[in-house]
């Protein structure tokens, strides 16, 4: 059985650690921005903690449609039909342009988002700032998700991850200027806070995608897939239907897990401003343990749609359970190396002890948080392998938006009058951690359920055609 499992983890490494660097290269946007504004104003941290609330919980369903390019291209490289691959990269630019209109107007009129965040009018200021710098970004954002999960999918993520950690090297400087501001002499730049977080993120991300431009027209790697020479092709809008119908409830999905998490910000930030920042500290901590089973994920979930595409189901089944199972063990020990080390990982972000105090709290939580996200994302991208995603994204809805969401409002808000059991620990931002992580059990333990009942039905249709 650990043989078994070895010769995966040979097969799944190679594939899952250039998206786990390129992964953290691009949280460093997020982490480096939580740095430098936690230390410049507990106010522009609250403001950063509701915009990159609001933009994310925007961006993941629209990145969700955009992903289904991945594990439509995976199957056709399987199968070697490589120009029909690249044909699918033409029609998912295509959905781009149609899905940034949507997002940036969005992004530019945040009102229904503020109004539930009751944010103070200093950080409702911040907050549209931020997000109108944002909505420039948006598609170059969309079109670098694009070539990302068309290259990833051709099993050349080290492509993707150059290109991640050149955006980082671009935003890096950009960001440590205009949040603090710069005065040398006659070059002066103004202290931006939030508002400079995002501008400079456009600014990277639209030299990100220009870089992966020229890379598709100028590598020999992309001629075979015909994204040489000519320009955009027409649209085939029978294409573009079957990548809404794979991609919608993708997006759907992913969408609802993280603005069931997203919105945990917009109401703790009714709260007040400490809080917020402590949750937005403990987000931060866990979108980076999030790396690894995302990587591991993404590494699984193109394996088995490559497998699906050679006609080798059994050994997709078995690529399958095994990056499952890899993934659970080592999200299990990260999560414990952050608890126990918990004061001095805090430490790293910020001195204040106010925060400190909101964020301790939260980090059994944020362990338990991450095991449980490990299972749940394994399994619906080997669930998506295999182009399953309406049932996936009906059991976030319950586990997430209703147990984790709706749970945790009542928990976090309860008064003697309403929830007289409800221990005072679980009142504030910790009865939307404890009941988010109930919501997340409850999806992984669904969609494992789910996959292996696909799983069965794959196994019995084969006994069949071979009897």
């Amino acid at each position: 059985m650990l043989g078994a499992h070895l010769a995966s983890l040979r097969r799944i490494a190679p594939l899952a650690w250039p998206v786990l660097i390129g992964q953290l290269a691009v949280l460093g946007f997020s982490t480096i921005d939580t740095i430098l504004v936690a230390r410049y104003s507990a106010v522009d941290l609250a403001a950063l903690a509701v915009g990159s609330a609001i933009y994310v919980t925007v961006f993941v369903g629209l990145m969700g449609v955009v992903m289904a390019v991945s594990p439509v291209v995976g199957r056709l490289f399987g199968a070697r039909k490589l120009l029909e691959a690249g044909a699918q990269l033409h029609q998912t630019l295509w959905l781009c342009l149609g899905l940034m209109l949507i997002g940036s107007l969005i992004l530019l009129f945040p009102e229904p988002f503020l109004a539930i965040s009751r944010a103070s009018p200093e950080v409702e200021t911040k907050v549209r700032g931020y997000l109108t710098a944002l909505a420039v970004s948006l598609p170059a954002s969309l079109f670098f998700t694009a070539f990302r999960g068309f290259t990833v999918a051709v099993s050349r993520p080290k492509a993707v991850m150059a290109l991640q950690i050149s955006g980082l090297l671009i935003k890096i400087p950009i960001s440590l200027v205009l949040i603090q501001g710069f005065d040398f002499g006659p070059w002066q730049v103004p202290a931006l806070g939030a508002t400079g977080c995002g501008i400079a993120t456009a600014i990277a991300m639209w030299s990100q995608a220009l870089i992966a431009f020229a890379l598709m027209r100028r590598d020999p790697f992309y001629r075979p897939f015909g994204l040489q020479g000519g320009g955009l092709q027409r649209p085939d809008w029978t294409a573009i239907k079957a990548l809404l119908k794979l991609g919608v409830p993708m997006g759907g999905s992913i969408l609802i897990e993280v603005s069931g998490f997203t919105f945990m910000a917009i109401f703790i930030a009714r709260l007040g401003a400490t809080p917020v920042a402590g949750h937005q500290l403990a987000v931060n901590l866990i979108s980076l343990m999030f790396m690894l089973p995302l990587a591991l994920a993404n590494a699984t979930g193109t394996l088995v749609a490559q497998s699906i595409g050679q006609r080798d189901l059994a050994g997709a089944r078995r690529l399958g359970w095994h990056g499952l199972e890899i993934g659970l063990t080592l999200s299990f020990f990260v999560g414990a190396l952050l608890f126990f080390g918990r004061a001095q990982v805090l430490g790293l972000y910020t001195q204040d002890p106010l925060i400190i105090a909101a964020a301790m709290p939260l980090l059994l939580w944020v362990w338990l948080f991450h095991v449980a996200d490990a299972g749940q994302t394994l399994a619906a991208f080997v669930l998506r392998a295999h182009h399953i995603a309406t049932a996936p994204m009906v059991i976030y809805a319950l586990a997430i938006w209703g147990v984790g969401l709706g749970g945790g409002y009542w928990l976090a808000f309860a008064d003697t009058g309403t929830a007289a059991w409800v221990p005072a620990e679980l009142h504030g931002a910790r009865g939307f951690w404890s009941a988010a992580t109930a919501g997340l059990v409850i999806a992984a333990t669904s969609l494992c359920a789910l996959l292996a009942w696909i799983h069965r039905q794959e196994e019995r249709e084969q006994h069949q055609a071979k009897g």
